[in-house]
């Protein structure tokens, strides 16, 4: 009869337990609606898509080539984010264990004494061990078990924990890649910026060599009585002022070459470089695809969109908190009050129990902690929808600048053509005597600036060619052929364009994760989100 009372009584427990403690789960809020994404780029779109297009190839320059090999295989920041993926990928061999029974093995030792005028020591001073003899006062006790916990994931809490590790696993290895698209651009901006550096010296050079001839000519012209003072002065001082400026750029061109080597990851040394005259960068065309693209290619809109998947997954272990959680216990070993029974068969002890847990009045906590899990959800569809506004809105802002920078470029390159002609026409009239040395000193400056100008729209052209191209997602495959960074991440030298390379996978590396992108956990399914969850995400 005990029996029939205890079952049913447990019957109740299990039926009404997670009745009590899910019928009082808050709903979740939904998120704002967001507008679908363009289908073109202010009326521009094209069949192919420079992201498909290797960085060898799309740069086509073997000095830059090494310096972006250099630094995938040296920055620094690079290789912290690497760590941090070995951080997430041990957050899921930490969050698999947590599903998985515990088992320990515990040996305990110790003595006890119970007092003679307390019923437990009077019923224990009549007792005597199994062979006639008495117990020893004080009563030692030594112990070996074997004990098990596991909590049993009925509600999957913990197997959507560990899915929940897997895709933040794979955001961290996304937000790595797309890093390695923004280092491979900082890298390229810069080498433009060095070589440009470069060309303004040479124009500087020439300009300072112009002057001093003009110079020249002015003494010569005084001593002949045909000239003044003023002009040999204005002469110098303009000469002067030119060469103070070439030590100023001396100093930008250090100052840049360290910044190249600083993303290189090595200590402050010459960088190698092509010449500006044979920087063809701007020759190729710019193939924008069409804007869904963008899902597939920017990184940080991947890392985006897992994390959204992550916090849809946390939503659901949250909500596992208001239902029962089922613990199993159980323990077996040997115990005996002289270490030389504890082997006997009669010294073994075994045990088990089950237990049945649920929140019933105080629920605030697990209230918060759902609608702070709903919250954070919220947050990562926002800032899903924020990245991919963000990468559309990069993509145009950086086609129109080279576009227009373009058209800049060439209105630039007329009016240069220009003062050259006007410097000569000005310094052979002064040299001759027919014009004054104020034409030959202004067509001289207005020459040079326009030189530094043209200099700075270009490559500030190159800039938004290089920006542009890393914004439509281009940037991580190395070359047209397939090869990306994790091809060579295990490198411990830089890596040589169109060098073959085998790379080793980690021996300790579980079956589950593979260090490659291609093995990394996929979306989540509708199937595999709770109705709840896709409520919340949906507009």
């Amino acid at each position: 009869m005990r029996a029939k009372t205890y079952l049913v009584v447990t019957l109740i427990a299990c039926f009404t337990l997670p009745w009590l403690s899910g019928c009082g789960i808050p709903k979740l809020c939904c998120v704002d609606p967001n507008p679908y994404i363009p289908t073109d780029y202010k009326g521009k779109t094209s069949t192919d898509n420079v992201a498909n297009v290797g960085v060898y190839e799309f740069f086509n320059d073997q000095a830059l080539a090494q310096l972006i090999a250099e630094g995938l295989a040296s920055n620094q920041e690079l290789k912290i984010r690497n760590q941090e993926i070995q951080v997430a990928r041990n957050e899921i061999l930490a969050r698999r264990g947590a599903y998985l029974p515990f088992v320990s093995v515990g040996a305990k030792g110790g003595f006890d004494r119970t007092s003679k005028w307390t019923p437990l020591g009077a019923a224990e001073e009549q007792l005597l061990t199994p062979r006639g003899g008495e117990f020893p006062d004080p009563l030692p006790n030594v112990g070996l078990t074997a004990n098990l916990f596991w909590r049993v994931d009925i509600w999957r809490e913990l197997r959507n924990a560990r899915d929940a590790a897997m895709q933040r696993y794979a955001e961290a290895v996304e937000v790595r890649d797309y890093f390695v698209t923004r280092l491979v651009a900082e890298i390229a901006e810069n080498y433009y910026e060095l070589t440009a550096l470069d060309q303004r010296m040479v124009y500087l050079n020439q300009t300072i060599a112009i002057q001093k001839q003009s110079l020249e000519v002015a003494k010569a012209q005084k001593a002949a009585a045909r000239g003044t003072e003023l002009a040999v002065q204005r002469f110098i001082a303009e000469v002067r002022k030119n060469e103070s400026q070439l030590l100023i750029v001396q100093q930008d061109i250090i100052e840049i070459e360290n910044k190249i080597n600083f993303l290189c990851g090595r200590y402050p040394q010459p960088v190698q470089r092509t010449s500006w005259d044979f920087v063809n960068l701007d020759s190729s065309m710019l193939g924008v695809g069409v804007p869904v693209q963008l899902l597939q290619n920017r990184r940080d809109i991947r890392a985006a969109e897992r994390e959204l998947s992550a916090a849809g997954l946390d939503v659901l272990v949250a909500r596992a908190q208001f239902f029962p959680r089922f613990d199993i216990t159980a323990s077996v070993g040997y115990e005996a009050f002289n270490p030389r029974y504890l082997f006997d068969p009669g010294a073994f002890i075994a045990s088990t129990a089950g237990e049945l847990v649920a929140p019933l009045i105080n629920k605030a906590a697990i209230r918060a902690e759902y609608q702070s899990a709903n919250a954070r959800q919220l947050q990562a569809v926002y800032d899903y929808q924020r990245t991919v506004l963000n990468a559309y809105t990069e993509v145009v802002n950086r086609m129109a600048k080279v576009e227009n920078y373009r058209k800049s470029v060439e209105i630039k390159q007329s009016q240069v053509a220009a003062l050259e002609q006007s410097v000569e026409v000005a310094t052979n009239l002064f040299q001759n005597a027919r014009s004054e040395y104020v034409d030959v000193l202004f067509s001289q400056r207005d020459l040079l600036e326009a030189r530094v100008d043209l200099i700075e729209t270009k490559q500030q052209q190159l800039s938004a060619i290089v920006n542009a191209y890393q914004a439509l997602g281009g940037g991580y495959l190395l070359t047209s052929q397939g090869t990306t960074y994790k091809d060579i991440r295990c490198l411990t030298t830089p890596y040589l364009p169109g060098e073959v390379i085998d790379v080793p996978t980690p021996e300790d590396m579980p079956e589950e994760l593979s260090p490659e992108e291609d093995s990394l956990p996929p979306l989540p399914s509708e199937a595999a989100l709770s109705a709840t969850t896709l409520d919340a995400i949906e507009p």
